[in-house]
């Protein structure tokens, strides 16, 4: 009883169970094997570190794992195995991801892309003419030659209806209409107007931006912090960036300051 009673009813002793059962769970995780595809003549499978084989060298070929399972092809199709080798995503797909990101991998037929989860699900239908890979929660998709925004479940959030769209960064997203750019956030709200001739993504809070041949820098509410009259530049990184001016290389900060003399 007097066991019992302290397990029952001491807090500390619950947690040093908890924490027990935890590195248990992590010591049983380490203790699977890792699988490396192996090749066999022109055929793929999968074998341990020691080149134990544990899934026969059947297919066309084979990729990494990835949260359990690996990507591999038969007959120019492919999809998804675990690592008993038992085939969880048909093999039937023109191309897959390498990965699962958020539980979901693009998967293409006949030049429609889509996304299927873990299971081999198909949570978004095969109906874009091009998707990006889940990032930040969203998808870029093109549907008759505009981009837009789906959730994970398919579900849209920002419309399709610019001429391009890359992937968010910091927030925000440079879009392209009317051979215009600019920036949108995840509501698909313009956040800094659709203005310039061209932009860069954000990095360290600042993007680089060009108008009339000129470049300079904008932050996250679309102020010029760097003035547009710049020939080239790259993005920043720890506080510094390349800007080349009157044919010449040299650094500025993220006030402009220049570090160079003529």
């Amino acid at each position: 009883m007097y066991n019992n009673q302290i397990i029952k009813y001491d807090n500390r002793q619950l947690i040093k169970v908890g924490n027990a059962i935890a590195v248990t769970n992590k010591l049983l995780a380490l203790a699977e094997p890792q699988l490396i595809p192996y090749r066999k003549k022109d055929k793929w499978g999968f074998c341990t570190p020691d080149k134990k084989i544990v899934i026969d060298c059947v297919f066309e070929h084979a990729k990494p794992f990835s949260d359990g399972l690996g990507a591999v092809s038969m007959n120019k199709k492919w999809g998804f195995i675990d690592k008993k080798g038992i085939e969880i995503v048909t093999l039937k797909y023109d191309s897959v991801d390498d990965f699962f990101s958020e539980g979901l991998a693009k998967v293409k037929i006949n030049d429609k892309y889509g996304f299927v989860n873990r299971i081999g699900v198909e949570i978004i239908s095969l109906k874009y003419d091009f998707a990006h890979s889940l990032k930040e929660d969203l998808i870029g998709v093109k549907q008759n030659n505009k981009w837009g925004f789906i959730n994970k479940r398919g579900q849209e959030i920002i419309s399709l209806k610019h001429d391009f769209a890359g992937e968010f960064s910091e927030g925000l997203l440079k879009v392209e209409l009317n051979g215009k750019w600019g920036f949108i956030n995840k509501q698909g709200q313009e956040i800094i107007s659709v203005q310039y001739d061209g932009v860069d993504s954000f990095s360290e809070g600042l993007a680089g931006v060009g108008l009339n041949g000129k470049k300079g820098f904008v932050d996250e509410q679309g102020i010029e912090v760097v003035s547009l009259k710049y020939q080239n530049f790259s993005f920043f990184k720890d506080g510094l960036a390349v800007v080349k001016l009157n044919d010449k290389w040299g650094y500025i900060n993220k006030q402009g300051t220049e570090y160079w003399e003529n």
